[in-house]
């Protein structure tokens, strides 16, 4: 499986429908270029003969029908607020909506995913299909959908309740049109998946002992937008911290934010030079903070830091400059300090995801590309930070797929949606599941 994982050169990329490196977060730009490839005709004729059967077009109807009803269950949602770690009140309403649905077995895990198990006629393969629970927006946000005209406005609405709803919509399609699979599918609702989230529903999907062969994530704009590749991340917070006192009266103690701002000075020196080449990384100083006043040697010096890469061996080197920067910075203020005890710093690692791209011949990559193709949109395959960065970088096929619909705003308090044929996304989900799991006739 590890063929999976290998960075492959855009010159290699012949095969495909489009490809368009991306990093971002449940959505996020393209921001680098997109190659014209085709998709592989086999899987064109599969997903053609696929949509011919009368049991998908009942379900294709049946997610016509369920339109009133998907957008109802979207407003629902999105205003039960999940914040961050606190995803629980919207997960039981989620697990109430899907048993409601019809499924064999429905629970919670211990991490607070909601998890729906569907099952096949022989069940030797489990494929996934999940949206996020949790939002970016923290308690007290004012998560009332507003309606202006065609237009839906509250924070979450797209990023990810939509995607929700959209699962929902597939399960309730499937049972109306009695759509049978050979596999199993676990219809789930994840938390933590945005943020410091750190990716935690998934991982706990993984480390259950649940069998996982396939995963599909709803996360994402355009149905044509589809993630082959996940960007690794390492987040941490770190402190310098230091006995403190007056500026003046105990003045010569070593100073937490001296020594702060030379680990900075020395990682930004390093790591602009590094990410100047090579496979794109990034780095930020995101938030900084300490301090108690303007006459008061601090007694702590914090700051988060991000670091980004597709590839695992240069998001670890960055990591490497940073640590050293760290200890550079904590010595030389030491050194320098003329009275009182050494400066000491915690460095807490609160986000790490792992990269890893998968090859685009695999089945699954070229099924999303050629099921969004048969609807009428663009394929392109992207590198993202999504709940698909877990699977792939343990061998498992994976996709995150596009919600549908139009929207903008995402992870801003004025996001908003439009349902812009947006049933095109939930038929678009459903074809590429079935075709994971295995119609039976």
């Amino acid at each position: 499986m590890k063929s999976l994982l290998k960075v492959l050169p855009l010159t290699t990329l012949f095969f495909l429908g489009s490809y368009a490196l991306q990093a971002q977060e449940g959505g996020g730009d393209v921001i680098q270029q997109t190659v014209k490839v085709a998709v592989e005709k086999r899987y064109q004729n599969e997903i053609k003969a696929l949509s011919e059967k009368a049991v998908i077009k009942s379900a294709f109807k049946a997610i016509m029908d369920l339109e009133p009803e998907t957008e109802k269950n979207l407003v629902t949602l999105t205003e039960i607020p999940a914040p961050p770690y606190k995803e629980q009140k919207r997960a039981e309403k989620y697990l109430e909506m899907m048993k409601a649905s019809g499924v064999d077995s429905i629970w919670m895990d211990k991490a607070g995913n909601v998890i729906a198990l569907r099952k096949g006629k022989s069940g030797k393969k489990t494929v996934v299909i999940e949206g996020h629970l949790d939002t970016v927006f923290p308690e007290g946000t004012d998560v009332t959908v507003k309606h202006r005209g065609d237009t839906l406005a509250a924070p979450g609405i797209g990023d990810d309740t939509r995607g929700l709803a959209l699962v929902l919509a597939v399960l309730r399609s499937m049972n109306k049109a009695n759509v049978k699979t050979d596999a199993n599918i676990l219809f789930a609702g994840v938390v933590g998946e945005e943020g410091l989230g750190d990716l935690r529903g998934t991982k706990e999907l993984f480390s259950s002992g649940l069998k996982i062969d396939s995963y599909i994530a709803v996360d994402g704009g355009g149905i044509g937008g589809i993630t082959y590749g996940g960007v690794g991340s390492h987040r941490y917070r770190i402190t310098f911290k230091g006995p403190g006192g007056h500026s003046y009266g105990a003045f010569g103690l070593a100073n937490p934010h001296n020594a702060a701002a030379r680990a900075i000075h020395y990682f930004v020196t390093n790591a602009d030079a590094f990410t100047k080449s090579g496979i794109k990384t990034t780095y930020n100083i995101g938030v900084v903070g300490g301090g108690t006043s303007v006459n008061a040697i601090p007694y702590e010096s914090w700051m988060e830091v991000d670091m980004r890469s597709e590839s695992a061996e240069r998001l670890a080197a960055i990591d490497k400059l940073l640590q050293a920067a760290l200890q550079r910075g904590l010595k030389e203020e030491n050194e320098i300090k003329r009275r009182g005890a050494d400066l000491t710093v915690d460095i807490k690692l609160v986000g790490d995801r792992p990269s890893g791209v998968q090859n685009p011949t695999i089945p699954l990559l070229q099924r999303a590309m050629a099921s969004a193709n048969f609807l009428g949109a663009e394929s392109k395959l992207g590198i993202s930070s999504t709940n698909s960065n877990i699977p792939i970088s343990k061998g498992v096929p994976a996709a995150t797929i596009g919600r549908g619909g139009v929207g903008g705003g995402g992870h801003a308090l004025t996001e908003w949606w439009v349902n812009d044929k947006g049933y095109l996304a939930i038929q678009n989900a459903l074809l590429i599941l079935v075709l994971e799991a295995g119609l039976v006739d």
